[in-house]
């Protein structure tokens, strides 16, 4: 069954099932360990070979120095990231949905930066989501066999009514997971946009989707272990995924949060300091543009400088597309 973003868009993900039985034989143990050994993320390195021997220090030490890389891997992907992006904010901007679909860490972290939109950029719970094999039992507990199933992925898509408008990211260390694979295979021949994150160059998910986003991190401190580096280097991209996309929306006002949902009293905070910083306005009027607007940071915002009432401020951004920056531009004329 698929996991939605969040236990709010619950309602969207598809009916608890058994995941079926992958299609076909499953490859003979040999061939799987042969197509294992050729991946960069599975491959052993003797140099580390005596870890377990060595201080916790010096241990600390060469992780940290493993983790160091990752940045410079990610940079090394950055224009497929940027023409992902621009592809994913164009069909947002009509409606569409980003969907992401992993198995393991990879499905988890597609559910995490899901579940962590709706509060930071306002987005309904079903415009960003993650859909994992498995389902949400997945996210705490591991689910045998689901990551190998194509049809498992297409039947969680196929619940969801992905389509045109649309934009399906596949998450897969190793570019191989069936899962991920069968994810964006159903995705593309519905017409969605599809990208492919993995961390081996060449993989057979980068090649079913039209944007690969391949960060080669290379092998892990522990053999085969990619909810390490590779681990790392997923969430890096999917936070650039999301966060610029947010930004190309209008969800932000330079760097500023101006679509948090004040769901808290910390948000809340968060908010009056938000509209502090927007406008140079003083506690009294920030509080009062907030309460013209309901606790909207960015019709507050947009009634301090457009000098404008809440309810022509609403008109205003929903005229723009929820830009700001051209309500305002609107409002002073």
């Amino acid at each position: 069954m698929a996991s939605s973003a969040s236990s709010s868009s619950a309602s969207a993900a598809a009916a608890p099932s058994e995941p079926p039985a992958p299609s076909g034989a499953p490859p003979a143990s040999g061939a799987l360990r042969a197509e294992l050994a050729a991946l960069t993320t599975e491959a052993f390195r003797p140099e580390l070979a005596d870890i377990d021997r060595l201080p916790t220090l010096d241990i600390a030490r060469i992780m940290n120095g493993e983790d160091a890389g990752v940045a410079a891997a990610v940079a090394a992907q950055l224009p497929e990231i940027a023409a992902a992006v621009d592809a994913t904010a164009a069909r947002m901007a009509r409606g569409g949905r980003l969907v992401y679909a992993g198995a393991g860490t990879a499905g988890r972290l597609g559910v995490l930066d899901a579940s962590e939109c709706p509060p930071t950029f306002n987005t309904d719970p079903s415009q960003v989501m993650g859909v994992i094999a498995g389902g949400p039992a997945a996210l705490v507990t591991a689910v045998e066999g689901a990551e190998d199933s194509k049809e498992l992925a297409a039947g969680d898509l196929a619940a969801l009514g992905v389509g045109p408008a649309d934009t399906v990211v596949g998450v897969s260390a190793s570019g191989r997971t069936p899962y991920a694979i069968g994810a964006v295979e159903h995705a593309r021949a519905a017409g969605a946009l599809t990208i492919g994150v993995a961390c081996n160059a060449g993989s057979a998910l980068g090649r079913a989707a039209e944007h690969a986003v391949e960060v080669v991190v290379g092998p892990e401190l522990l053999t085969g272990s990619t909810r390490l580096k590779a681990g790392t280097a997923q969430k890096l991209v999917l936070n650039m995924l999301s966060t610029i996309t947010m930004i190309r929306l209008g969800k932000t006002y330079g760097n500023l949060m101006v679509d948090v949902r004040a769901s808290n009293e910390k948000l809340r905070a968060r908010s009056r300091h938000i509209v502090a910083l927007a406008t140079g306005a003083g506690e009294r009027e920030t509080e009062a543009a907030l309460a013209e607007t309901g606790g909207e940071v960015k019709n507050a915002i947009l009634v301090v400088l457009g000098g404008v009432d809440g309810p022509t401020a609403a008109r205003l951004l929903d005229e723009s597309g929820g830009h700001l920056r051209t309500a305002l531009r609107t409002a002073q004329g």
